[in-house]
């Protein structure tokens, strides 16, 4: 149904039903009573929606925010029967009035977001830097303006004006519906162009603030132009395609705020650049220049700069330290091994991603890398990236990083070596300086790449880390041990991604070791992770959540040539301890020693959904899994003979796996996924699955092939 027509359409009367459902699910309210006394409106207002889930979505969201009244709810549907603006009949009004009810900022932001192509993946982070450089982020006491601009971000998805990239689960990317993409377009179609430059043509342009560049052209070239009607703001080429810039366009541009050359063939940056003195964002990531001009320094409000992914590039120009707006400086992936003295006078530096340390030493004002104590002075920091610390050498302080109470991302990287072992002084070296490395108590995400040391530093586990909700280690194949962070109250995500000295994980890991607790105590175990990955630990071979003496008084087993144990009924972990209770997704990758999983794993992850086995080559079985609900997937495991006692688990796919010869107890599977391989020896156990499922279900079991 058109909304704002005036005549009216016959609606499906359960389409209606399940739109009124959808409705006040969306608003977050509580319980349907609440809303109850509403439904009469509430219907017409579907109906007005046409029973659009997208239109029912965002329009929730504007009746959440006003008072659960007939007379409020009567306002909203009087906007979208009677709009005030004539919208393109392919155009939902309830969008619109969505767009309508936003703040005046948050207007801005969404409809900025019209500059991506359709089915754009958005990245958060680039959107926020994007959106402080056009000046769209209203300052806020005591708080950085990228901070305040991802809230405007988070504000936007809660809205249902952007949908979340379900794959990363930190809501980092995001993608724009079409039809909201239609609104963002038809609304700022006088200010914004999104394709070829060259058909510009005799288009008037003097309104025109944004263009985007769209073409498959080798050089992005723009006709002749007045430049005194030239007013753009910002230019992009988002999209990755390897193209050629005119040379001119350095000259036709002079109010540039936004410059995005990314991946484009560009290999030198003219001197001209010196004049575009309004410009607040230039990128150059992943393009072929080698150099930077000096007068790059004219650009004193410059705020961003990326330069990440440049492979030509080793030299940092000397006024770089002259940009005294500069809020972010991007380097990650890109060789720089010489850089000026002094990056800690960029006072309002909060994005720092790629710092290379170095001893300092050098010819003339350029250095072979910064020193730590270069970050001494850069209280703003918000994100940090430091490479080649293998190079750093003792700090006079503990305090370079705990009193940055801006800290929320923090990566610590040392450099892969290709030439033989680390010696015993470099270890050393390299684990005190991680031991000086103390984090604030406000970060929330932190990753360790390819530290050498044989043990981790002590911070881990301890209060300076109860704020990390991310953390990541990886390639950190020398430890031997991994740290206690059982009781990181709000770690959400863990990877832990090479650890070739791991050969026993038991509860230290989980700080669960009786000595930690009063007799009253109960201890919970990872109170908040959801998401647990471990992969590429060659030598792993034993798992325990709990000391041995513990498990055999609480769990009676009787082991068998195949390794496996079966719980015996009423036994039960302790209850001074609970393991994993928000647990959802649990991933085991090229862990080939390892034999068996954690019986309490059965008994404690109460919101496992998703169990990922992968090159598990000396796993027998998988049993006992009850609370497994959605998916089990299984590659590469040669040892595994049993799959048995999953009883929610709805999704199982299997390949590569030779030797399994029994599949049972699975009453709720609903969808076999088998490769090629799987055909013969799946023969033995699928025509009892078949059975199972039509005795529970009445219907064959949905059997696929797994490519």
């Amino acid at each position: 149904m058109e909304i704002g027509t005036e005549h009216t359409h016959q609606v499906d009367l359960m389409s209606v039903e399940v739109a009124w459902e959808l409705l006040w699910r969306s608003m977050n309210i509580g319980e349907e009573k609440e809303v109850q006394n509403l439904k009469g409106i509430g219907t017409e207002i579907v109906c007005k929606c046409g029973c659009l889930p997208l239109a029912i979505k965002v329009i929730a969201t504007v009746l959440a925010s006003r008072d659960q009244t007939e007379n409020e709810w009567n306002k909203i549907f009087r906007k979208i029967n009677c709009p005030q603006k004539k919208l393109p009949g392919d155009i939902e009004e309830a969008l619109y009035i969505s767009y309508d009810e936003l703040p005046h900022h948050l207007k801005q932001c969404f409809l900025y977001c019209a500059m991506y192509h359709e089915d754009s993946t958005m990245f958060r982070d680039d959107l926020i830097r994007l959106w402080v450089a056009e000046g769209f982020v209203e300052e806020q006491p005591d708080q950085l303006l990228e901070e305040t601009a991802e809230e405007y971000y988070y504000e936007l998805i809660h809205r249902n004006l952007l949908q979340p990239d379900g794959v990363y689960f930190d809501l980092s990317r995001c993608k724009m519906h079409d039809l909201l993409r239609q609104l963002a377009c038809y609304l700022s179609k006088e200010e914004c162009f999104i394709g070829d430059p060259e058909s510009l043509g005799g288009q008037s342009i003097s309104k025109l603030r944004r263009i985007s560049v769209v073409t498959k052209k080798d050089m992005i070239v723009f006709p002749p132009m007045d430049k005194k009607h030239l007013k753009v703001r910002t230019l992009r080429n988002p999209y990755g395609v390897s193209q050629g810039i005119d040379p001119s366009l350095f000259k036709k541009f002079s109010h540039l705020r936004v410059l995005d050359l990314t991946n484009s063939s560009i290999q030198s940056i003219p001197s001209y650049i010196g004049n575009l003195i309004h410009l607040r964002l230039l990128d150059l990531d992943g393009t072929e220049i080698s150099c930077l001009p000096e007068c790059i320094g004219s650009l004193v409000y410059l705020q961003i700069l990326n330069l990440q992914r440049c492979k030509a590039m080793h030299i940092l120009p000397l006024a770089i330290t002259q940009l005294s707006n500069l809020r972010r400086l991007g380097l990650a992936d890109t060789p720089i091994n010489q850089v000026p003295e002094g990056i800690g006078r960029l006072e309002l530096l909060n994005d720092l991603e790629g710092f290379p340390i170095g001893c300092g030493d050098g010819n003339g004002k350029t250095k072979d890398g910064w020193k730590l104590e270069e970050l001494e002075h850069l209280s703003q920091l918000r994100r940090l990236q430091m490479i080649k610390l293998e190079r750093a050498t003792s700090y006079s302080t503990d305090s370079l990083l705990t009193d940055k109470k801006h800290l929320k991302v923090l990566r610590l990287y040392c450099t892969k070596r290709t030439d033989g072992p680390y010696s015993e002084e470099e270890v050393s070296n390299i684990e005190k300086v991680f031991e000086q490395l103390i984090p604030p108590q406000n970060l929330e995400d932190l990753a360790i790449n390819t530290f050498f040391g044989r043990r981790f530093p002590t911070w881990f586990g301890t209060t300076h880390l109860s704020s990390v909700k991310y953390l990541n280690l990886l390639d950190c194949n020398s430890c031997v041990h991994l740290p206690s962070i059982g009781q990181l109250s709000n770690l959400r995500y863990l990877k832990i991604d090479g650890a070739a000295a791991v050969t026993k994980i038991g509860p230290e890991f989980m700080s669960c070791r009786r000595d930690n607790s009063r007799s009253m105590d109960v201890i919970v175990a990872f109170p908040r992770l959801e998401y647990l990955i471990m992969m590429n630990m060659p030598n792993w071979e034993e798992w325990s959540f709990v000391e041995e003496e513990d498990a055999a008084a609480a769990i009676a087993t009787e082991g068998g040539e195949d390794g496996s144990a079966k719980i015996q009924k009423g036994k039960a972990l302790s209850p001074r301890i609970q393991l994993l209770p928000r647990l959802k997704s649990l991933g085991l990758v090229d862990c080939p020693k390892l034999r068996a999983l954690p019986q309490q794993l059965g008994q404690e992850a109460s919101s496992l959904e998703v169990l990922i086995l992968r090159e598990a080559r000396s796993l027998k079985v998988v049993e006992d899994l009850p609370f497994i609900s959605e998916m089990l997937s299984i590659t590469g495991c040669d040892c595994l003979e049993r799959v048995s006692n999953l009883p929610r688990v709805r999704e199982l796919r299997v390949q590569y796996c030779p030797n399994l010869r029994r599949v049972e107890e699975l009453g709720s599977l609903q969808r076999l996924f088998l490769t090629d391989d799987m055909r013969e020896m799946s023969s033995v156990w699928l025509p009892g699955l078949q059975l199972q499922c039509r005795q529970r279900h009445g219907e064959d079991l949905d059997i696929y092939t797994w490519a």
